[in-house]
């Protein structure tokens, strides 16, 4: 069983960022792919990026233009996602998700943390 804790999440203006955090229990983390998924009111839930096991691949969703960006700390067993330059459009709920095999499906993730909204004004 792998367990995942977001935090970080808030209401920030466009233009400003945040950094959310992705704690995974220790027990199985290293040999986790980790993802971040976020939904939006009305909206399918949609790929962020994700980040192999070794933190040597990290892969981004289109829409990331060069503004997130993931890291991992397995010292620490956390993962993050530094958003910059936030837009209106970013508001949503954000969860990371754990996966032996990694992918941008949702259904490719078994385990799943209890998201974390962002807000972000115009």
């Amino acid at each position: 069983q792998v367990q995942l804790v977001e935090s970080g999440g808030g209401l920030v203006q466009a233009g400003d960022s945040l950094r959310l955090s992705c704690a995974v229990s220790r027990r199985s983390f290293i040999n986790y792919y980790v993802g971040w998924f976020r939904q939006a009111p009305g909206k399918e839930r949609e790929f962020v990026g994700a980040v192999t096991w070794s933190g040597s691949r990290i892969v981004y969703a289109n829409f990331v233009e060069g503004r997130f960006t993931i890291s991992r700390d397995n010292a620490n067993n956390t993962v993050y996602l530094q958003m910059n330059s936030l837009r209106p459009e970013d508001t949503a709920v954000y969860n990371c998700a754990a996966s032996p095999y990694g992918g941008s499906y949702s259904n490719q993730y078994a385990y799943w943390g209890q998201g974390t909204q962002v807000t972000v004004s115009s």
